[in-house]
This record gives structure tokens, C-alpha cells and sequence, in this order.
């Protein structure tokens, strides 16, 4: 049961997509490649040689998805911005039709009465700027804060939520240490250097977005899994402590002042590419923190294995989603017990959280999930149980609005509230959707009548 009394009166409900996954359109209106463009055109690194060509054509569908957006009761939605679309070579030359086209998607949910929650980077670097080095190599920081600066600019007298990076931890560790996301590499001095400029990248693109828009709040989105121990034993409890370091500390600490742990820096090897006033500039202060939580993490020491030498244990009796996923609530409650009472975040927001399962469209029509209800219940209680305990937690973004194009998974895995049809782009609204529709109500009428 969901303690929807827990939630304050202006709670946000919105769903969460990213310009790659959806929006279709690659070759249209002046947009060069981005390096998804390449890696998925690769043969061999997308599951079934699926690409984002089309996807869910939300480029030229928008004012449709929209209308889903109203169906479903939400008052945000978070969008992400597509870098190639905007400055097609990375830097130098803004292309007009990019900036309108979101230009005009921001009038549009504002005219329906929804909140555009704007992240500027979702992974899809331009791929000219990785043919430069890419996030290895600081000028593609530095090119970040001059695209956050040119859309901020233009959007920022209506979009006042801005998130500079989304998952930095994936576009580091899985697209350049294990090689399984664009731009594929399995390099890990590359994935350090890439994870010291992803969040530099933040930290400039953060002054660039108040400069150019003052009264904007800026923050940032991670995504974090609790990490246990399989054992008692002191190597799997070693482990442990080392990925929990790989997939938070590294993450968090120098956000918020305490630089890069220790720990991480000797196990890496790698020396970090540092300047005079770096780590300032990282943990420039944030108006908010964005959480995305899926699954938690139980680990066994693996001296043999890659980085951080921790090997995941599956737990009996866990159920698991369609990616094969543990499905666990609880590590959605201490993640943001641990950002708010370790880290000293001041508003939280669940900027994506979301289950993977193998829907079809029944004979009736529509589309019964009953598994993905289940999981979004259980971790919208697990939410209330959280601010009950102190979270300062302002809303919540189910991943995802839309099926949609699920990076090296291609399109068998579907996470979204609405199913789409690919072939035919027809849009039915889930069962799931229709339960989150219910709870968003429920806590209106409620907040309404208290």
C-alpha cells in the first residue's frame, strides 16, 4: 500500500524519456551523428541491429506523446536534449531548426499544463567531438558549458529545471571500461578520464545555465544501486566497500566537496587529469539532486575479474524484470535516506525508476502488465516510507512515458507506461499507466481535501 499522505501537496508526478531513445528523425533538419548513430550501426553491438533511426518518431509525433502526457495526470516530464541536433559538430555553429524544434516542444507542454524538466546531455555526444577524443580529453567539458550556455539562452525564460548530466556513471564505466555502450571502449584509463571531465563537464555546464538563465535550478542525475556483501566473509566485505566505491562514492563525494575517494584513485592507477580549481567547480553547489534506481547489488570478491574485483551474486527468491534485474524496493528507500542524511541533499527528486517486461497487446487491445504495476507500487511505498523517514524527496519521474529504443537492448525491452507499436507507431496506454494515472489522482484529491 502506498502512504500517499506521506507525499507534500505539490509533489511532482512526471515520466521521464531521452531524445535518442524516441525521438527518431537522425538525418532530419540539419542533425549530424551522434555517437549512438555510430555504435548502434556497428553490427554486433545492438541486440538484433536494432538503431535509433526512427525509434518512437517523437520528432515529428510530439504533440501526440503530449497528449499522453495529459491522459496520464502528469504535471512534469523530463525530456532530454539532443547536442547533435542543437550543435551538430559539438561546437562552433548553433543549428536554428534544432533550437526550434524544441523551441516548440517546450510551448506545447507548457500550453498543456506540464512542467519541461530539461537534462542536457543523455549520452548522445556528437560524434565529431569523439573523432577529438571525446569525454577523454577536457576540451569536451568545456564544449558542454558552451552548448548548456546556448540553450539555456533560448529555453530559459520558460524551462527553469535544468539536469547538466544524466548517469555519468554509464557513459564512463560502460561505454568506455566494458565497452558496452557507445563509444565502446574497454579502456580504463580512458573511463577515468572520461568520468574526471563528464562531471568538470557539470560543473561548468552548471555556472553556463545560471549565467545565461538567472533564477534557474540546476542539478544533477546519477544512478545508484545499494551494495552488499554475499558473505560475513572480510574479502566479500572488502568488495563490497569497493563497489560501492565504483558505483557511488566516485560519483557522489566529489559532488559534494569531498573530492574523489582515496580508495578508487589507488585501485584505478590512473592519474587524474587535475587543474587549479577543479574540484571547486565539480561540486558547485546544486539546487537539486536527480536519483535513478533500479536494482540493488549483492557482490562477492572476484580478485580474477575487471574493476572493482566485486562479482554480483544473484539472491534466491528475488524476483526479477525482463533485463533480469533483482527487483528490490528497499534500496530505493536507502538511496535516498543515504543522499539525504550522508550528503546532505536538500531536495531529491526520483528522476527515473522503471521495470522492463515482455508486453504484447492482448486481443481486447490493450496492454496488461500486471508485473510492472507491482514494481511501480512497491517503489512509490517504498518513496513514502522515505520521506516519513526524513527524505526531502519533491517528486517523482516513472521511466518510462514510452517504449522506446533501450540502448544495446534495442527495442525487446519495453519500460514505458504506453506501449508503442513499432512498426505502425500506434500508441496504447498500459495497464501500469493507467494504476499510475489512479495514484496521481488519489494524491491530488487527497492534498486537495487535507
Amino acid at each position: 500500500m502506498i502512504d500517499l499522505a506521506a507525499f507534500p501537496r505539490d509533489f511532482v508526478w512526471g515520466t521521464a524519456t531521452s531524445a535518442y531513445q524516441i525521438e527518431g528523425a537522425v538525418g532530419e533538419d540539419g542533425r549530424a551523428p551522434s555517437i549512438w548513430d555510430t555504435f548502434s550501426h556497428t553490427p554486433g553491438k545492438v541486440d538484433n541491429d536494432d538503431h535509433g533511426d526512427e525509434a518512437c518518431d517523437h520528432y515529428h509525433r510530439w504533440p501526440e506523446d503530449i497528449s499522453l502526457m495529459k491522459r496520464l495526470g502528469t504535471d512534469a516530464y523530463r525530456m532530454s536534449l539532443a547536442w547533435p541536433r542543437v550543435v551538430p559538430d559539438g561546437d562552433g555553429p548553433v543549428n536554428a531548426a534544432g533550437l526550434d524544434f524544441y523551441d516548440r516542444l517546450v510551448d506545447g507542454l507548457l500550453d498543456a499544463g506540464i512542467t519541461p524538466s530539461v537534462t542536457l546531455y543523455h549520452w548522445d555526444l556528437p560524434q565529431s567531438l569523439q573523432d577529438r577524443g571525446g569525454w577523454t580529453v577536457r576540451d569536451t567539458a568545456e564544449h558542454l558549458a558552451a552548448y548548456a550556455s546556448v540553450v539555456a539562452g533560448r529555453l530559459g525564460d520558460r524551462v527553469t529545471q535544468w539536469a547538466t548530466l544524466n548517469e555519468p556513471l554509464c557513459s564512463a564505466w560502460i561505454g568506455h571500461l566494458e565497452g558496452r555502450m557507445a563509444p565502446g571502449l574497454t579502456d580504463l584509463t580512458a573511463a577515468v578520464r572520461a568520468s574526471y571531465h563528464l562531471l568538470l563537464g557539470h560543473g561548468l555546464a552548471t555556472q553556463a545555465v545560471r549565467a545565461a538563465a538567472p533564477g534557474a535550478r540546476v542539478g544533477l542525475v546519477t544512478n545508484h544501486s545499494t551494495v552488499e556483501a554475499a558473505s560475513a566473509r572480510p574479502e566479500d566485505v572488502a568488495a563490497a566497500v569497493r563497489g560501492d566505491g565504483h558505483t557511488n562514492r566516485w560519483w557522489l563525494d566529489p559532488v559534494y566537496g569531498r573530492g574523489f575517494p582515496a580508495d578508487m584513485r589507488e585501485l584505478y592507477g590512473v592519474e587524474l587529469p587535475e587543474r587549479a580549481g577543479d574540484m571547486e567547480t565539480i561540486a558547485a553547489p546544486l539546487d537539486w539532486h536527480g536519483l535513478n534506481y533500479y536494482f540493488p547489488v549483492v557482490v562477492a570478491d572476484d580478485p580474477e575479474g575487471p574493476v572493482p574485483y566485486a562479482r554480483e551474486v544473484r539472491v534466491p527468491g528475488l524476483p526479477r524484470t525482463g533485463m533480469d534485474w533483482p527487483v528490490d524496493d528497499s534500496g530505493l528507500e536507502a538511496l535516498l535516506l543515504r543522499l539525504t542524511d550522508d550528503y546532505g541533499v536538500r531536495t531529491l527528486y526520483v528522476t527515473e525508476n522503471g521495470s522492463s517486461f515482455p508486453d504484447t497487446v492482448g486481443p481486447d487491445g490493450a496492454v496488461h502488465d500486471p508485473e510492472r504495476t507491482r514494481y511501480l507500487e512497491q517503489h512509490l511505498a517504498a518513496c513514502a516510507r522515505a520521506v516519513r523517514k526524513g527524505a526531502p524527496l519533491a517528486g517523482y519521474y516513472a521511466w518510462s512515458l514510452l517504449d522506446n529504443f533501450e540502448w544495446a537492448y534495442g527495442y525487446d525491452k519495453r519500460f514505458g507506461l504506453v506501449h508503442v507499436d513499432y512498426a505502425t507507431q500506434v500508441r496504447t496506454l498500459k495497464t501500469s499507466g493507467h494504476r499510475y494515472a489512479e495514484i496521481i489522482r488519489a494524491h491530488r484529491e487527497a492534498s486537495a481535501g487535507s
